[in-house]
């Protein structure tokens, strides 16, 4: 079946929108032909730095015909309505008048043949274009047309043969042109075999998987012959491979006189500026070697463009090298009073205030974190910030904390101190490490709490998507580092420290632990764990250890997940409802303890005696955080409950034995709810 063959070349498309760019046109375009009734086997597209390729296979030739009888208004409607009917129809159509059960009615039966697809295709094509969503656009020339580049050529092909489609004042044609300089010249294509075909032989691969792994392949190749290893490094990866269409794999040499710099400073130079890989030696250390990879093959296998990479590298690697030399000359500590002239926030005071309040509370948390050593906290967090006011922080910014580190142990600070300066940043994302050393998580705890219950005193906090503050991260931080350390540490004595050492504004506790609650489900909700869990928990209220909660949840989750808490929840939920119905209905609560003496059924007594025994039992295990013993308390009144129900009428019409049963049903919820809210149990 007939192929369509799209592409679009323009001037540099930046990495990061090229793959968005793709998938965006093929579901514009696939949207098109759908509304227009045109089928399609399947669609790919193909991205490099310069070209937006599009080729859908299995197109018809035409679109089906059409033959339906329309309905149109009643015979006696007035004029406009019939006229605006018989507007709507094609040319031609034969309208009659027929007799229904409503009336008489106007109906139309319309044959209309389908278009040929090759017409239809050029407005398909145009109003995708003009759709596509760039995250920055511009126009060019007298154009009023926006694409992310200005647009050099359109190559459209259907069914082997050009469409008669412009965009952007550009006429689209059945040529292209090959790589920038190796390949200039214009290139006639009939479709997508010849196309790919086409673009191989001029130094274009169209497919950015295919240039990923040649670069990979390459690069680990070229780095074994040179005794070292590719550092791994996926998003740079990426990028290059966005970079080019004829990837070029070279290496290149670091300067002696540099290798003393933190690999730190010398990656970040070389990945951040000039999109190369570092290497690695046999332990591990930093190697004085990079990969480039360039865009074009040269007549003397790149040694000219490695020696111009190795000057722009030994020029930033200089500077980088000038203010490690800098920083060291005076210490960390003598750098930290200048935070007094840096603002945290206008609100908030200046980053030296946030140090005094980071200093006090990481200090106060101490009391939380085993092994911590509250004078190396004390320390660490005095320091925390002062790298800020370095020179190499100053050109690197990525680069706080770790240089903080460096300077540190340079000025002969513990290990431990310089590692809670390094790491108090962290965990920045889902995938960065979690501190772990004792002194780290109270001054990373201490950062993240400050912020957060600094900007809700001032009631900055997120909405929607807006969080300018990165408040979100540092909440899921905050939790990260209570969880994976197993903190036993209650969340609202900490906002409440952290709120009087701002020393003003209202109370924030109960809000912040809301905020804290959705963080969490976001958290588990990758772990599986299901939100209404959580929200069980969590509706009993007063609740803010994350270890317990956590402990308790999974208790709750292994019992539902069990036939007797299946059956319990089934019963709760039965005992609920009958309650809320007739406590609404007779105005009174029957949250009372049951008189024993009105228990007339066998079925009744064996619940209430099983009630008495299991309630003080789910007490004291949850008392003792025994949450698992607790469910088992709690599924040894499945039977007596199933008997219950199964054999006992709770709205009798002796009066004082229907409000003993319903007591009865009281202590079941209670009994329940000592252990979660099964009522917010979806499902």
């Amino acid at each position: 079946m007939p192929e369509l063959l799209l592409e679009l070349l323009s001037e540099e498309i930046p990495a990061r929108m090229q793959a968005r760019a793709a998938d965006d046109l093929k579901r514009l375009v696939g949207d098109g032909l759908k509304g227009a009734g045109l089928s399609y086997t399947n669609a790919q597209t193909y991205v490099t730095p310069r070209r937006l390729t599009l080729v859908v296979h299995g197109l018809p030739a035409k679109q089906a015909d059409i033959s339906e009888e329309r309905r149109g208004p009643r015979a006696d409607a007035p004029e406009q309505a019939k006229q605006g009917f018989m507007k709507s129809l094609p040319k031609d159509t034969k309208i009659t008048e027929r007799e229904t059960e409503k009336g008489t009615f106007l109906f139309a039966q319309v044959e209309q043949a389908g278009g040929k697809t090759r017409l239809i295709l050029p407005d398909i094509i145009q109003a995708a274009l003009q759709a596509l969503p760039w995250p920055k656009s511009m126009r060019w020339g007298t154009g009023k047309a926006r694409w992310v580049r200005p647009l050099h050529s359109i190559l459209a092909v259907y069914d082997q043969e050009g469409l008669e489609l412009e965009f952007a004042g550009i006429q689209a044609g059945v040529t292209t042109r090959g790589h920038a300089f190796m390949a200039p010249a214009g290139i006639s294509v009939s479709d997508f075999a010849d196309y790919e075909k086409a673009m191989k032989a001029a130094k274009v691969v169209i497919d950015p998987d295919t240039r990923k792994q040649t670069i990979a392949a390459d690069a680990a190749r070229m780095c074994k012959g040179a005794g070292v290893t590719l550092k791994d490094d996926p998003a740079l990866l990426d990028e290059v491979a966005g970079l080019v269409e004829w990837p070029v794999v070279l290496m290149g040499g670091i300067d002696a006189e540099f290798m003393d710099v933190p690999p730190e400073v010398l990656i970040t130079s070389m990945r951040k500026h000039q999109k190369y890989f570092a290497t690695e030696d046999a332990k591990g250390n930093l190697a004085a070697k990079f990969v480039l990879v360039a865009n074009r093959e040269t007549a003397d296998g790149g040694r000219q463009v490695i020696a111009g990479n190795e000057r722009v590298l030994r020029a930033r690697l200089a500077d980088a090298k000038f203010f490690w030399d800098q920083d060291r000359k005076t210490t960390l500590a003598s750098k930290a009073p200048q935070l007094k002239d840096r603002v945290f926030h206008a609100k908030l005071g200046t980053l030296d205030e946030k140090v005094d309040r980071m200093q006090a509370l990481a200090a106060a948390l101490c009391d939380y974190v085993p092994k911590a050593d509250r004078d190396k906290v004390r320390s660490a967090a005095r320091l925390a910030k002062a790298d800020l006011s370095t020179g190499m922080v100053g050109e690197f910014p990525d680069l706080q904390g770790v240089m903080g580190a460096y300077y540190a142990r340079h000025d002969g600070e513990s290990e431990a101190v310089a590692a809670a300066i390094a790491e108090h940043y962290s965990p920045l994302g889902p995938s960065d490490a979690c501190p772990s050393k004792p002194e780290s998580v109270c001054v990373a705890l201490a950062d993240k709490i400050d912020s957060l219950v600094g900007f809700w005193t001032i009631d900055e906090k997120p909405t929607g998507s807006k969080d300018p503050y990165a408040l979100r991260r540092a909440a899921l931080g905050v939790i990260r580092l209570i969880i994976e350390n197993k903190l036993r540490l209650p969340l609202l004595d900490a906002f409440v420290q952290s709120r009087d050492l701002y020393g003003k504004g209202d109370a924030v506790g109960p809000d912040l632990l809301t905020f804290f609650a959705d963080r969490l489900k976001v958290h588990l909700r990758e772990q599986g764990v299901k939100h209404d869990h959580i929200d069980a928990v969590f509706a009993l209220g007063g609740e803010d250890d994350l270890v317990r909660l956590l402990a308790r949840v999974e208790a709750l989750a292994d019992f539902l997940g069990s036939d007797d808490g299946g059956n319990l929840l089934t019963a709760y939920r039965r005992a609920a409802n009958i309650l809320k119905i007739e406590e609404k209905k007779d105005a009174t609560s029957y949250a009372a303890q049951p008189d024993d003496t009105l228990l007339t059924d066998d079925a009744e007594r064996a619940l209430y005696s099983a009630l008495e025994d299991a309630s003080p039992a789910i007490v004291e295990k949850v008392a003792a955080e025994d949450f698992t013993g607790a469910m088992a308390a709690l599924a040894g009144l499945r039977a007596p409950v199933d008997a219950f129900f199964d054999k006992v009428t709770v709205n009798t019409d002796d009066a004082k034995v229907r409000e003993n049963r319903l007591k009865l049903l009281s202590m079941i919820r209670t009994a329940l709810e000592g252990v979660a809210d099964f009522s917010k149990i979806e499902g």
